[in-house]
């Protein structure tokens, strides 16, 4: 499909909205509840989640939407053979509940099976990354949710070493042999989807992720990272897809390990 001229526009706008909405919660306190998978979910999610629904509705009433907690209560639309969106309301939920500011929403378009469009949105901190049509930007985000200094931004060249980026949460053996074997001794920590966005700026050059995720926790970063000539494979090198379904070894939308990459790396 032909991407819509007024696209990132919306999904701009629904990302602050839901970041607002998320941003109430956490200056009030959020009560945390655990869902049937044990992970923790709060209002924020709750309530951010509604609001991006809500604007994709009414903009793309013929894109169904899979959104992390519509599918935790049982509500998955079919998108076989179909474009749709992939929506995670509030990425780092740990990171929310642990008082640190790395948290963010994510709304990205999937494409057959690729994420063409996306946008990353760290309220707490005040800035976003959006990518689409091989375009990715930066911008920050004021106290009243006016959106500032717009720039593009790229992977990087020319780095004589590499440096990593990994999960805050999320460490594993498997993670620091790749790095032992990649000889990258260089590595930095942070939460959420804003490991792809660093790539993405060029602050560092790989992301390996061994540990699992679902698709909504990665399609928005992965548009980012895309659209600003990175890429993300299967740990063999093969293509790293979305829509997966009907899968024998995990439940729907699961990912396998992925190794994101800037184009230099």
């Amino acid at each position: 499909m032909t991407l819509p001229t007024d696209l990132m526009s919306i999904l701009e706008k629904a990302a602050l909205d839901a970041g607002r909405a998320i941003l109430e919660v956490y200056r009030a306190g959020p009560s945390v509840v655990l869902k049937n998978d044990a992970t923790p979910v709060t209002e924020a999610d709750e309530r951010a989640e509604a609001i991006i629904l809500a604007q994709l509705r009414e903009h793309f009433p013929d894109i169904p939407v899979v959104a992390e907690e519509a599918v935790a209560a049982g509500n998955v639309p079919d998108i076989r053979g179909r474009s749709f969106f992939l929506v995670d309301p509030l990425d780092g939920t740990r990171e929310f509940i642990a008082r640190r500011d790395e948290f963010t929403v994510n709304i990205a378009l999937i494409e057959n099976g690729v994420p063409v469009a996306g946008i990353v949105y760290a309220p707490a901190l005040g800035i976003a990354y959006s990518g689409a049509d091989g375009r990715a930007q930066k911008f920050d985000v004021d106290e009243h949710f006016n959106v500032l200094n717009r720039r593009p931004i790229g992977c990087r060249t020319g780095n004589a070493g590499l440096k990593a980026v990994i999960s805050r949460s999320h460490g594993d053996p498997q993670t620091e042999e790749f790095l032992r074997q990649e000889g990258i001794c260089d590595h930095t920590t942070i939460g959420s989807s804003l490991k792809f966005c660093l790539l993405a700026e060029g602050l560092a050059d790989v992301y390996p992720r061994f540990g699992r995720t679902m698709e909504w926790d990665t399609a928005a970063g992965d548009a980012v990272l895309r659209a600003a000539g990175g890429r993300v494979t299967c740990p063999d090198g093969s293509p790293f897809r979305y829509g997966k379904t009907d899968q024998s070894t995990d439940v729907d939308f699961a990912n396998s390990p992925f190794i994101g990459r800037g184009h230099a790396s």
